[in-house]
């Protein structure tokens, strides 16, 4: 790119704006639904896990305008000749104001079939940057954090705006209601090299679609640590490749003990009404 500019300084100056209009341009998550198929990636460690299986399906939907919801199941089958077989099931739904300022938010996780954990709660970002949030269940409660935490699908633009500046490294502290609700990760995502639309000889036929082959993608790699972790070992590893548009594909979820990966089984993308601009 560098040839090009040597003209005039008037290119120079055309040139820049227009890098700079491109760096600018809002970031459009695409609705859609996936279903991705959870394997065992490895095994081993204390928690003795031999051969896990499962499925994972959200459902994502929503503009800058009107706020965004997310809804997500996860199954996994964990097999062990010590445990057994021991069945997960984790269903989230969740609801962000376009501006990122406040979430609702509903979950339940259930253990062979027995209800293990349910949080309901509205969360709120003050224009100090701290976190209040109430819960309706399982009782009224409050919790509240400072450091300028951030809700899920506004990480997950700032890990798209910074792929695109081509930075390597983002640090944010994420809040997403899960578990008890009342904890706040720390995470480090670490950003690889872009690959072009297109590119790939290994993509699915769900990758496959128009709306997805011209859509640039990077690897991504999120760990999340528990605040205050005196190790600093991560509580859990996600790695995948985002799209552009938000859709993610070759799913990786390291816990310590075990890792799953997840393949794209199916994904659609239903068509954009949507005109909003911001």
């Amino acid at each position: 790119m560098r040839s090009l500019i040597v003209a005039t300084s008037l290119t120079f100056a055309m040139l820049g704006s227009a890098c700079a209009e491109a760096a600018e341009t809002p970031v459009h998550l695409a609705p859609h639904r996936a279903v991705y198929d959870l394997s065992i990636l490895r095994s081993g460690g204390s928690k003795g896990v031999e051969s896990a299986r499962g499925r994972i399906a959200m459902e994502f939907a929503g503009d800058a305008c009107d706020g965004y919801t997310m809804k997500y199941r996860q199954v996994t089958v964990l097999d062990s000749s010590e445990a057994g077989s021991r069945t997960l099931d984790t269903q989230t739904a969740t609801f962000e104001s376009g501006d990122g300022l406040s979430m609702r938010f509903k979950s339940t996780s259930t253990a062979q079939g027995l209800v293990r954990d349910g949080v309901d709660g509205d969360a709120q970002l003050r224009p100090d940057g701290s976190l209040d949030v109430k819960f309706k269940q399982p009782r009224n409660e409050t919790f509240a954090a400072k450091g300028q935490p951030v809700f899920p699908t506004d990480h997950m633009k700032r890990l798209i705006e910074a792929a695109r500046k081509g930075e390597r490294r983002l640090s944010a502290r994420v809040y997403d209601g899960s578990d008890d609700g009342k904890k706040v990760y720390e995470t480090l995502s670490l950003i690889g090299n872009k690959i072009e639309p297109g590119a790939g000889n290994n993509l699915e036929e769900s990758a496959r679609q128009d709306a997805m082959m011209t859509s640039a993608r990077w690897p991504i790699t999120i760990s999340y640590f528990q605040e205050g972790s005196a190790d600093r070992a991560p509580a859990y590893t996600i790695s995948f490749e985002l799209y552009e548009n938000g859709v993610a594909r070759a799913l990786k979820i390291d816990y310590g003990d075990f890792a799953l990966k997840g393949d794209l089984k199916s994904l659609e993308m239903p068509a954009v009404t949507s005109n909003c601009q911001r």
